[in-house]
């Protein structure tokens, strides 16, 4: 009997012992501490009850991953807060930073950054108010990210939505060091960034090397941010300041549905800002966004859009660009090397850019740029008192290479529909396009020489040709309102051409014709029906 009792009883053991060494690790313990202008700094901040009084105390406190930190509602708190290598670090647990009870918190920052994340991630920040303004905060963000790890190691998860951050010298800086791997799985979501010195968001990383590049940051997510009155820094006359949106240093990054506005008034650099732009960064989208009024105290820039230098594999598309200082949208590069390739512009909108500078165009290409495709947009520039072109294409530093612009409605009023260098076809392919002079006379400028009507144009360069037949048109567009201003959308809803527009339904056919695809929608989200029609937007139904 013994033995069969222990044949029995052993086994069972066996199994037990084995289920306790498959054990999951029971769930970290989670606090949650609170700050409040009437709390104690003696208490252990547990409950609103027992809040912490300071954020000098909660800056001095290690936080483990899961902790939440909640900062009173509608309390203004001096100070700030800094999250280092001894706290959060876990993308799986993050620590949260929020507020608790009615309206939000309102930190008050007093000589730098309002919240700081140092060589350490898995942070969320959530629905404050961060305010700056004195001279102490000039050289640092509201929100600040950075890493100088050399270890190769990016930082995952950082969160940041409901902010409004004001008076620092960027609102928001995501920042990596000269030697130093960034951050990845960065969103931003529903910010109001304004009155920043220099941006209101920005990243920035290593030096970039056109040989060996690398990024230092990945996987960074700007959605539903307003960024406006970011008026650039008067002092600075060395380095672009004043934009809206502006990442650098960049692999796979997404900026939609955002908003730049009244930006760069005072930014006087020879390099000027933009209002929503990328450089030195690969697999970029800027999507769904409007960027207008957008300035620059000097003759550079002040745009609306920017893919600029060392940008590869990147996406510009369904974007609203008006009455910027600059260009519409720019694709530049002042280096000598072909890393600014592989780019893509469609669908986008852009009326009276260009409207300090009139070097600059609605849609302007300059410099090492190659293999770019710009394909489906409208540009309007109405007769003014400014004559900037529709269209520039220039031809400096390595020059423009294997750049093609089809199915692009332009629209100009007593301006130059286009201005460009001296291009083969075999650099810079124009095809499909339609070309309407809304007042004045139809003019193209090419490699110095005038024309005024297509033919001529067409003869002369071998341009809107498709093999031995002819293409291009100057048709009418025939838009449902002459008027365009109002809202952004009242503005992009103008430019819908009325179902009996010639253009309709006569794009060429990208996908047949040149493994192109153009995307499953037009600018309003309307289906594309067959090749669909010359420009950004579908006739109205």
């Amino acid at each position: 009997m013994l033995v069969l009792a222990l044949a029995v009883f052993l086994p069972m053991l066996a199994h037990v012992l084995e289920l306790r060494s498959k054990r999951v690790a029971a769930p970290p313990m989670i606090n949650t501490y609170h700050v409040s202008p009437s709390g104690d700094d003696s208490l252990d901040g547990s409950s609103p009850a027992t809040a912490w009084r300071s954020l000098d105390k909660a800056a001095a406190f290690a936080f483990k991953p899961g902790d939440k930190l909640l900062l009173e509602g509608g309390a203004h708190l001096r100070g700030s807060l800094t999250f280092g290598p001894g706290d959060a670090g876990d993308a799986a647990n993050p620590v949260v930073v929020g507020t608790y009870g009615a309206g939000r918190a309102t930190i008050v920052a007093a000589g730098g950054a309002g919240i700081r994340v140092h060589n350490t991630a898995g942070v969320e920040i959530r629905d404050l108010v961060i305010v700056g303004g004195g001279a102490d905060n000039k050289t640092t963000g509201g929100i600040e990210l950075y890493s100088d790890l050399t270890d190769g190691r990016k930082l995952d998860h950082v969160d940041i939505s409901g902010v409004e951050v004001s008076g620092f010298k960027n609102g928001i800086q995501i920042g990596a060091g000269p030697n130093s791997t960034g951050f990845r799985g960065v969103r931003i979501r529903a910010a109001n960034l304004h009155g920043n010195t220099e941006n209101g968001l920005i990243s920035f990383g290593p030096r970039f090397d056109a040989a060996a590049p690398r990024y230092a940051h990945e996987d960074v997510v700007v959605s539903d941010v307003e960024v406006h009155h970011n008026a650039g820094d008067p002092t600075n006359h060395f380095s672009h300041t004043g934009s809206g949106i502006a990442l650098g240093s960049v692999r796979g990054g997404r900026i939609e549905r955002s908003s730049a506005h009244d930006n760069g008034r005072s930014a006087a650099a020879p390099e000027g800002p933009v209002g929503i732009w990328t450089w030195d960064s690969t697999g970029v989208v800027m999507e769904r966004n409007v960027s207008f009024r957008n300035h620059t105290a000097g003759q550079k820039d002040g745009g609306g859009f920017d893919m600029d230098q060392n940008v590869s594999s990147s996406v510009l598309q369904y974007n609203l660009s008006y009455d910027n200082d600059g260009a519409g949208y720019l694709l530049y590069s002042g280096q000598l090397n072909a890393a600014h390739t592989g780019n893509i512009v469609r669908f986008n909108i852009s009326i009276n850019d260009a409207h300090k500078l009139p070097e600059y165009a609605g849609i302007h290409l300059a410099g090492s740029v190659n293999n770019a495709e710009v394909y489906h947009n409208t540009v309007v520039m109405e007769a003014k008192d400014w004559a900037p072109a529709a269209i520039r294409l220039q031809n400096f530093f390595r020059g423009l290479s294997n750049v093609v612009l089809r199915n692009n409605l332009i629209v100009s009023g007593g301006t130059n529909l286009v201005i460009a260098d001296d291009f083969s076809t075999a650099d810079v392919l124009l095809q499909g396009n339609n070309f309407f002079a809304e007042s004045g006379t139809w003019a193209v400028s090419w490699a110095g020489a005038s024309y005024a009507n297509m033919g001529d144009w067409r003869a002369a360069t071998g341009q809107e040709r498709l093999g031995a037949k002819v293409g291009g048109s100057s048709a009418d567009p025939r838009f449902v309102t002459a008027d365009r201003s109002g809202s952004p959308a009242q503005r992009a809803q103008a430019l819908t051409p009325r179902r009996d527009s010639p253009l309709a339904g006569r794009a060429l056919n990208l996908r047949s014709r040149f493994n192109v695809d153009p995307g499953p929608v037009d600018f309003l989200g309307r289906p594309l029906v067959g090749a669909g029609t010359v420009g950004a937007i579908q006739p109205a139904a």
